[in-house]
């Protein structure tokens, strides 16, 4: 049977039978399904949104992209549900059954066209064109329902069916991160959510409008609903394998460790086709973190020009990975390391993953260790003791939440756990590949009152990479160099960083603006420089 003839004969039913659903059980039944109706929709607009960040990054332009798309959408979904006003119950069965199947399906799609077609974006506005849609259609169809069950003024109508309505994605926007991600991930996720509206299409045909659809036609509405369950099952049992398959289409060399966080998707790679041993490779959201085959020259050279003064306590920001932590305990004067990290997976990972546990060498078991897993921008503001030197090592500043960690308001907060003497070295991203990113965090730097060096290194896996060693109060430039008992490195020495302050004439110092929180310089420069290189 074609969905046309299924629609049709849905709402075919005889205009002479008297509606026997005047009821307060059946108006609850109706509202209830608005109010899964609702968390279901905002739910899609957050994996999108959500998808879009982890694999794209930028997420400001995600979710606009994402929002924009769907609420025209849904503008113009109202529109045409107009004509279906007349043939409501069948016409809402049929929107739910699409919806489920298409929203359930959504990032599993996504996925698999970034993966192996490579043409997300496209796929994006087409996917959230269809659910605002649908969504959108929604309204009118339930606004009718409910005055069927029971006649009110227009007003009052509205007023019950969006405030239900708004109370579902209410539940829906709170489930995703809290529920939904947590237990389900993402993939599986939204084919839960699938689930959850296809049921919501059950309710309003099958519980409270059943005496208005023919028997032969509720059952053909049924089976149709089973027809979608069965497709959404079928893609959750085969999810895992499914998204296995497509996450490694993404990476050069075999996965052995990936997870998704609500803070990032965390992946682990590993190569044994270097012939210095395994290659590990750590990614976050796509990003390359560090290859253990040359990670060392990265951790020396950010760690080791902060330590040349006094070291008792140590801050480090970031570096959940443990690689910075395990340089800076290679000092006999550290006493204390406070190390704040967001995502208590990626230190989880870095304290019981054998092969990250083996390159960190057990660095965050060391009694002298404290371990945050807190917002660095946030836990500073709270923050009163005083560090001697501070490593900052986050990853670029690709989406609105990093670029507020180079911001001039968190340097500010930093200045605030600084003693006169205390040192900090920023990871700043590459001079050659991205030089007004680079320049505008040293600007930023200094607009916050510290007094700056620049230097860069050469890391093979990552290429040209820079760094910005500061110190308080905004006197003479602090000395590069390393501590007189520094241990033995195997890439750094002071020779190398007197040749790493020199800038070559296409990589000078140019002229760009600071960032700050109302105007993320950082990220307008990172994502305009890496989408032109």
């Amino acid at each position: 049977m074609s969905t046309t003839s299924l629609h049709d004969r849905a709402t075919a039913a005889p205009a002479a039978r008297p509606p026997a659903e005047h009821s307060r059980g059946a108006r609850f039944l109706l509202l209830f399904s608005v109010f899964l109706c609702a968390a279901c929709g905002l739910v899609y607009e957050l994996a999108l949104t959500a998808l879009g960040s982890y694999l794209i990054g930028n997420s400001v332009l995600q979710t606009s992209v994402v929002i924009s798309v769907m609420v025209f959408a849904m503008g113009v979904g109202s529109l045409a549900a107009k004509p279906l006003r007349h043939r409501p119950v069948g016409a809402f069965a049929l929107v739910e059954g699409v919806l489920a199947l298409v929203g359930g399906l959504s990032v599993l799609t996504l996925y698999a066209a970034f993966a192996w077609l490579r043409v997300y974006t496209p796929a994006m506005v087409v996917i959230a064109l269809v659910v605002g849609l649908l969504i959108g259609a929604e309204i009118p169809l339930l606004m009718t329902l409910l005055q069927r069950i029971r006649r009110q003024e227009a007003g009052s109508a509205v007023a019950d069916l969006f405030a239900v309505d708004y109370i579902g994605a209410l539940v829906g926007g709170l489930c995703f991160p809290l529920v939904l991600l947590p237990t389900f991930g993402q993939l599986k996720g939204a084919l839960v959510v699938g689930v959850v509206n296809a049921v919501a299409g059950v309710i309003v045909v099958v519980l409270i409008f059943r005496r208005q659809v023919r028997r032969r036609v509720r059952l053909g509405l049924l089976a149709g609903v089973a027809a979608v369950l069965t497709v959404l099952g079928t893609a959750y049992a085969l999810a895992d394998d499914l998204e296995v398959t497509a996450r490694q289409q993404m990476y050069r060399d075999p996965i052995i460790h990936a997870e998704t966080t609500p803070y990032q998707e965390i992946v682990v790679t590993r190569s044994t086709a270097f012939t210095g041993g395994p290659d590990v490779r750590l990614f976050l959201n796509g990003d390359l973190q560090f290859s253990s085959v040359d990670e060392y020259r990265y951790h020396e050279s950010l760690v080791h020009p902060a330590l040349a003064g006094r070291r008792e306590n140590v801050l480090i920001l970031g570096g959940g990975d443990g690689l910075a932590l395990r340089e800076v305990l290679r000092y006999d004067g550290v006493r204390r390391v406070t190390l704040v990290e967001l995502d208590p997976a990626m230190t989880r990972l870095a304290r019981d993953f054998a092969p990250l546990r083996e390159l960190n060498r057990a660095s965050l078991d060391d009694p002298r260790v404290t371990v945050v897993n807190a917002d660095a921008f946030n836990w500073l503001r709270e923050a009163r003791q005083r560090y001697d030197a501070v490593i900052i090592d986050f990853p670029d500043p690709d989406t609105a939440a990093l670029a507020k960690l180079y911001s001039v308001e968190f340097y500010h907060l930093l200045g605030q756990v600084l003693t006169p003497h205390s040192r900090v070295v920023v990871q700043s991203g590459s001079p050659f590949f991205a030089p007004k990113t680079y320049w505008s965090i040293v600007a930023t730097v200094e607009k916050a009152g510290f007094a700056t060096t620049e230097f860069q290194v050469d890391v093979p896996s990552f290429g040209n990479w820079g760094y910005v060693l500061a110190v308080p109060g905004g006197g003479a430039p602090p000395a590069l160099r390393l501590a007189p008992d520094a241990p033995r490195l195997r890439y750094l020495d002071d020779a190398v960083l007197e040749a790493a302050t020199v800038f070559p004439v296409d990589r000078r110092r140019q002229d760009v603006r600071p960032s700050t929180l109302m105007d993320p310089a950082v990220l307008e420069y990172v994502l305009d420089e890496w989408q032109n290189y």
